[in-house]
């Protein structure tokens, strides 16, 4: 059984998160392969394909999603990928009772006065990022007192979607809580804490992370949430990632269905887990 874990062509050689669920594929005798989804190769050869380093989307989105839709047995799904590509998504999620930061949705091309935002928003600390990104580019975290530069920092990305939200302090404690769903059942949590005064969790800018539990009545929450995706039912799996709010609710800050770092580490179980999903979406 042919297997494709797809990845892009500059994958970090320090890259080895997916190791686990490579050993079990193998080791339920499948046969994995690694190839780049800028490939010029025939996807018919494998029995399903699955999105799972594909680093570099963010920056050729379109592109991507085209791809996606010429891709037999692809997982997560072409539609969910679509859907899940800009960040639009939290705005539906929100309509549907899914608790989010309070957020200005800016359109490309389309600017704003922060400075009036920031007082309806009633704080002094403001972020803005892009609805199409990933690892925390083009991201500004700035305060009532560089409004000039954080309003020229969005002339400047006026080529793009953004977004400006209220900058939640607890990130720099707390950290962004990550929950993981495989199969439409949730496995673990992860608790991601940056360096000393960054905001950045990813271990790229070398954050630390480490085991999280999620409350059952959270977890409950999330399956709610995970009810309104397209398409819900085929999800191969799915990550949830929380920052706290100024009263301590859990808002959503991202609901990652494309590409996302699965945590194995924290969870040896769950490596077993998606392989055992994988096959039987065979």
């Amino acid at each position: 059984m042919n297997i494709a874990l797809v990845s892009c062509d500059n994958l970090p050689g320090w890259e080895v998160d997916d190791n686990p669920l490579i050993h079990a594929l193998e080791n339920k005798g499948a046969i994995v392969h690694r190839p780049v989804w800028t490939d010029d190769i025939d996807w018919n050869q494998f029995a399903i394909s699955v999105i799972r380093t594909t680093w570099d989307y963010h920056s050729r989105k379109n592109e991507f999603v085209r791809w996606s839709k010429t891709v037999p047995r692809l997982f997560n799904n072409p539609e969910i990928i679509e859907w899940n590509t800009h960040k639009s998504y939290l705005r539906e999620l929100e309509q549907q009772g899914t608790a989010i930061a309070p957020t200005v949705w800016i359109a490309k091309n389309k600017t704003i006065d922060i400075e009036q935002e920031l007082d309806r928003f009633g704080t002094s600390l403001g972020f803005i990022k892009p609805q199409v990104g990933a690892c925390a580019s083009d991201t500004l975290r700035f305060s009532n007192k560089s409004i000039d530069e954080a309003q020229e920092f969005l002339y400047r990305n006026t080529h793009q979607d953004m977004m400006l939200q209220p900058y939640l302090q607890s990130v720099e404690t707390v950290g962004e809580l990550t929950a993981v769903f495989i199969d439409g059942a949730y496995t673990h949590g992860v608790q991601k804490i940056p360096v000393k005064g960054d905001y950045r969790v990813q271990d790229d800018f070398g954050a630390s992370d480490m085991p999280y539990e999620f409350t059952q009545e959270e977890i409950e929450t999330m399956q709610k949430t995970l009810s309104a995706v397209p398409r819900h039912k085929e999800l191969l799996y799915a990550r949830f990632d929380y920052l706290r709010d100024n009263d301590g609710n859990l808002v959503l800050n991202e609901l990652e269905l494309v590409e996302p770092s699965l945590f194995f580490r924290h969870c040896p179980d769950s490596a077993e887990r998606l392989a055992e999903a994988i096959i039987k979406h065979v």
